[in-house]
C-alpha cells in the first residue's frame, strides 16, 4: 500500500502548528460531526497541502501549483502564503465565485480553464513542466493522502472511538487517508452525489473509470475519475460506497445550518445527507462520525 498509518502519523507531526485541530460536536447521542469547514482555508485540504509542501524539502523558486475545483486551490494558496512562496492555481469554469475570489485574496495567480477539473488539471501539469513549480495534486499523491488522513486520527482521539465514519468523496484523497488512519478501528462509508459517482463506479468496475460531472457538488466533488491511491486503499479495505441525490444534499446543507448553525457548502453536507435521507441508517447504539468537509460557500444561500 502506498500510504501507511506511519505516514499519516508522521504527517500529523509535520503539519502540527500549521493546521488547526478542528472541533468535533456531538449533535445527538452517538452522532458526531467533525467540522473541517473550520480548518484554515475552509476545508480539510490544508492538511494535505502542508504535508506535501513540507515533505518535499526546498520549495522551487516558482512556488506551488495546483488544479482545483476551488477548495484545494484555496488550501494551496494558503499554504504558499504561510510559507512565503508563490502559488498558481488552475480552476474549471464551474468553480464558485466565492472560491475564486478567495484564491485571489490569498495572493494566488488564478487561471479559469475548462468545464471540468480534469481540463484544469491538464493545463496545470503543462504549466508546472514549464516553470518547475511543485505540483500539489488535489487527491492522488501519497503525501496529500497522508495529510488528509490526520482527520481520521483526530476523530478517534476526540470521540473516544466510533463504529463508523462517513465521508464525502470527490477524487478520494480524504477517504483514502481516513481509511488508512483508522486501520480497521472503525468502518468507513463513502458518500457521493448520484450525478458524480466517481469512486462508486471505480469500485464497481474494478478500477478508476471516467464519469460525467454535474450537479450541486460539482465545484468541490467534481473529479471525473477517482484517484489510483483512493481506489487501491478503499477497495482493499472493503469500504462501502453510497449515493445521494442532489435534493438530499441541498436539504442536508439547510438542516446543518437550521438545526446546528453549521455552515457547509454542498460538498460539505453530502456525507450528512446519507444519514438525513435514510440512505444510511445506523444500528441501535452505533456511534457515527460524519465529516463535514468544507464551508466555502456564500452565507446568503444557507437559508
Amino acid at each position: 500500500m502506498r500510504v501507511s498509518v506511519g505516514d499519516v502519523e508522521r504527517a500529523a507531526e509535520r503539519i502540527a502548528g500549521h493546521v488547526l485541530r478542528t472541533p468535533v460536536v456531538e449533535v445527538s447521542p452517538g452522532l458526531f460531526l467533525k467540522l473541517e469547514g473550520l480548518q484554515h482555508s475552509g476545508s480539510f485540504k490544508a492538511r494535505g497541502g502542508f504535508n506535501r509542501a513540507l515533505a518535499c524539502g526546498e520549495i522551487p523558486e516558482a512556488g506551488l501549483i495546483a488544479a482545483s475545483g476551488g477548495n484545494h486551490g484555496l488550501a494551496v494558496a494558503y499554504v504558499a502564503r504561510s510559507l512565503g512562496v508563490r502559488a498558481e492555481v488552475f480552476v474549471p469554469t464551474v468553480s464558485s465565485p466565492v472560491k475564486v475570489a478567495g484564491l485571489r485574496a490569498l495572493g494566488a495567480r488564478v487561471t479559469r480553464i475548462g468545464d471540468v477539473y480534469a481540463e484544469a488539471y491538464e493545463a496545470s501539469v503543462k504549466r508546472a513542466a514549464e516553470t518547475g513549480a511543485l505540483d500539489i495534486h488535489a487527491y492522488d499523491q501519497a503525501e496529500v493522502v497522508a495529510g488528509q488522513g490526520t482527520v481520521g486520527l483526530e476523530v478517534l482521539e476526540q470521540t473516544g472511538g466510533v463504529d463508523t465514519v462517513i465521508v464525502a468523496v470527490g477524487g478520494g484523497g480524504l477517504v483514502a487517508g481516513i481509511t488508512v488512519a483508522l486501520g480497521g478501528r472503525a468502518r468507513v462509508i463513502t458518500v457521493e452525489p448520484e450525478l458524480i459517482p466517481t469512486l462508486h463506479r471505480a469500485l464497481e468496475a474494478g478500477g478508476p473509470v471516467g464519469v460525467e460531472v454535474s450537479g450541486v457538488g460539482a465545484d468541490a466533488l467534481g473529479a471525473s475519475r477517482a484517484g489510483e491511491i483512493a481506489y487501491e486503499i478503499t477497495s482493499a479495505a472493503g469500504v462501502r460506497s453510497l449515493l445521494v441525490s442532489d435534493e438530499a444534499i441541498v436539504e442536508a446543507r439547510r438542516e446543518l445550518w437550521r438545526s446546528h448553525r453549521i455552515a457547509a457548502e454542498h460538498a460539505g453536507a453530502a456525507a450528512y445527507a446519507a444519514l438525513l435521507s435514510g440512505v444510511y441508517s445506523p444500528a441501535p447504539g452505533e456511534r457515527v462520525a460524519v465529516v463535514v468537509c468544507g464551508a466555502n460557500t456564500d452565507p446568503a444561500t444557507l437559508v
